[in-house]
């Protein structure tokens, strides 16, 4: 099933949305910013709206759950990452979800992180700016009218709960910085730069064992196994997956290393406004980017690696322990429950998670009006070729 339709559609003119603001996010200016940065260009583009602020966590989740949505042409939703996650989330849960998802959606930056905006301004072909810069260029995305369709991750866990993701799932460092600096929420993007000083001066190991599903290997339409069919749930089959408590496939690549600083899985290509993660391209229909830096990596190196990660020449700096392939699918099991999982920047149990891609399954606003080339593992320049077996080719 591929929901978003047409590789690329136009929103209709005149046009209605609905507006789901967080007043709290980022750093506590959205509404403010919404009168003063979005109002006036919504209204010289005939662009009308409705505004609804959201009150608490997960009320976003619960305004579209009950939503009359025929009533808008678009939900557009200005807060950070994960108000977005609560919206698709409670697309997904709607008894009429086959539908609810094909409502086009679009992002205005009004958070901390500001990752898919980030991310659509990028592929808009804009410069890499923040805050009310970004805001701008997002809501002239929105003016724009073009829609483009955007994968979806699917996530199971071992405790039977299934997730949507629209932007990453983080184990290990980023997660531990993304949470835990929840409390500098009012410095905005700095919180980050905070919270990984912080991480860095007691860096963590994690245990787990990691595998994953090449992309050139991934099964087009029908599997040669027995795919994970969750008929008591909504969504669609993950025909790429099978039961966690059975072996991975066999044409998956299991990494044989245990020890980890962490793991990301991330379907765009910024990590925050100011954090340009996957600068080898868009991920193509059905692709993720999976990047891990296994344990041994000094702190030294790791702070390079983030400094160097603004302007997205992270994979330049040469580091052994950082790896990176193109996937469909992934599996990541903690050992003894430790580290936190963040999915779009919000806080899960850590335990046992399997997702996959869904190609095309939903449309945003955006500027990119160019089809992604299919995605290469990356070598890195210093890695000396692996004996066997190795994992597959980073």
């Amino acid at each position: 099933m591929d929901p978003a339709g047409g590789p690329w559609s136009l929103l209709p003119r005149p046009c209605r949305v609905l507006v789901l603001l967080n007043p709290r996010g980022g750093k506590g200016k959205a509404l403010q910013l919404f009168r003063s940065h979005v109002q006036p260009l919504l209204a010289q583009a005939d662009v009308s709206f409705t505004l609804m602020l959201t009150e608490r966590r997960n009320h976003a989740r619960e305004l579209v759950q009950s939503e009359e949505l025929g009533r808008w042409d678009a939900l557009v939703v200005m807060s950070g990452d994960g108000v977005m996650h609560e919206v698709v989330n409670g697309l997904m849960a709607r008894p009429d979800w086959e539908t609810a998802i094909r409502k086009p959606l679009c992002s205005l930056p009004a958070g901390s992180g500001n990752a898919l905006a980030a991310s659509l301004n990028h592929y808009a072909g804009y410069k890499q700016v923040t805050n009310e810069d970004l805001l701008t260029n997002c809501t002239q995305l929105l003016c724009g009218r073009l829609l483009a369709p955007m994968n979806l991750l699917s996530l199971q866990m071992a405790s039977g709960l299934r997730v949507f993701s629209v932007l990453s799932l983080a184990w290990g460092f980023i997660a531990d910085v993304d949470i835990e600096s929840e409390k500098f929420r009012r410095l905005g993007e700095m919180r980050f730069t905070v919270g990984t000083i912080l991480r860095l001066a007691t860096l963590r190991i994690y245990r787990g064992r990691l595998a994953y599903l090449p992309a050139e290997r991934a099964v087009s339409k029908v599997p040669a196994f027995p795919a994970l069919d969750r008929q008591d749930q909504p969504g669609p089959v993950d025909t790429q997956l099978v039961p966690l408590g059975e072996p991975v496939p066999p044409h998956w690549t299991v990494v044989p290393e245990q020890d980890f600083v962490l793991v990301l899985a991330l379907l765009h290509s910024h990590l925050g406004s100011e954090m340009f993660a996957a600068p080898m391209g868009h991920c193509a229909a059905g692709t993720m980017h999976l990047f891990y830096v296994r344990a041994g990596v000094s702190r030294a190196m790791l702070l390079r690696l983030f400094l160097a990660m603004e302007k997205g020449r992270h994979m330049d700096c040469g580091c052994p322990y950082l790896q990176y392939v193109p996937v469909a699918a992934f599996r990541l099991e903690p050992k003894d429950g430790k580290g936190m999982f963040a999915v779009d920047g919000e806080l899960v149990v850590s335990e046992a998670v399997q997702g996959q891609v869904h190609p095309n399954y939903f449309q945003m606003v955006s500027g990119r009006v160019e089809p992604p080339a299919p995605l290469e593992p990356q070598p890195l320049p210093s890695q000396k070729p692996q004996q066997t077996p190795p994992p597959e080719p980073l």
